[in-house]
C-alpha cells in the first residue's frame, strides 16, 4: 500500500483524544476539503507491504495500544488497508479507522473503531458521505462534523435528527475547523469558527454531540505534521 507517514503523537480528536497512538497515514484522497490540512497526502509517500507497515507499528508501540489509519482516505486502498486493520487487531491494537465515509465501510473488519467524518456544506463536499454506511455503524463507533459556520453546524444538527444518529453509535463529534494554513499563535483564533460560539449554540440546542478540539494543533504549531 502507498503509505505518507507513520508516527507516534497523541491522538488528537474524538473520545480518544489524549491517548498516546500510532499513525498510520495513507496516501491518496478523492476529496477536496477545502479547509484540508493534509493535503501533503494527496501524492507521494511509499510503497510499504503489511508485514512492513506492522513491523513500524509494532516497533512504535511495542505490546499493543492506540492505532489510527488515516489519510487523505485510506479506504481508496480497501484491498490492502482491510486485511492490514485485521491483522492489527489480531496483534492485539485498539485500532482506530479516521475516513470520510464516502467509500463502502461494510468489509471494515468488525474489531475496528470507525471514525466517520461527513462533511459539511463549507467543506465543499457536502453529499459525498454514502447514506448506506450508516447500516455499517456500531454502538463503538463515532461520526464527527468538522464545522465552520452556522450553514455547518445547523447540517451537522439536522443530520443528527433525521437518522437518529445519537442513539446508534458511541459518540458524535462537533469539531471547528482550522485554517488549513494556520500558524503561530496555539490557539482559537486559528479556528475558522469560534468554539465558544460553536458551544453556545450546542448548548441552547441541547443538540446530543460531544465539542472536539484538535488537541495537537493546540499543542504544536498547528501547521506542524507528524503530531
Amino acid at each position: 500500500m502507498q503509505i505518507t507517514e507513520i508516527y507516534k503523537s497523541l491522538q488528537g480528536e474524538s473520545t480518544y483524544a489524549g491517548l498516546p497512538c500510532v499513525f498510520v497515514r495513507l496516501t491518496g484522497c478523492n476529496l477536496r476539503c477545502t479547509w484540508c490540512d493534509s493535503e501533503y497526502t494527496f501524492q507521494g509517500g511509499r510503497k510499504m507491504a503489511t508485514e512492513e507497515v506492522r513491523d513500524e507499528v509494532s516497533r512504535l508501540n511495542p505490546g499493543g495500544g492506540l492505532v489510527e489509519i488515516t489519510g487523505g482516505e485510506p479506504m481508496l486502498q480497501e484491498k490492502e488497508v482491510v486485511p492490514l486493520m485485521q491483522h492489527l487487531v489480531n496483534d492485539g491494537y485498539r485500532v482506530l479507522l479516521e475516513t470520510s465515509g464516502e467509500r463502502p465501510l461494510e468489509r471494515v473488519p468488525a474489531g475496528v473503531v470507525k471514525i466517520v467524518d461527513v462533511k459539511c456544506p463549507d467543506s465543499g463536499e457536502v453529499g459525498t458521505f454514502r447514506v448506506d454506511n450508516l447500516k455499517a455503524l456500531t454502538a463503538r463507533d463515532e461520526v464527527k462534523f468538522v464545522l465552520a459556520s452556522r450553514a455547518d453546524y445547523e447540517f451537522a444538527r439536522e443530520f443528527i435528527r433525521q437518522h437518529n444518529l445519537a442513539e446508534e453509535v458511541n459518540a458524535v463529534l462537533f469539531s471547528p475547523a482550522f485554517r488549513k494554513d494556520g500558524t503561530g499563535p496555539h490557539d482559537s483564533s486559528q479556528c475558522l469558527l469560534d468554539p465558544k460560539e460553536l458551544a453556545e449554540w450546542m448548548i441552547a440546542d441541547n443538540v446530543p454531540a460531544r465539542l472536539g478540539l484538535q488537541l495537537h494543533k493546540f499543542i504544536w504549531d498547528p501547521a506542524r505534521k507528524g503530531v
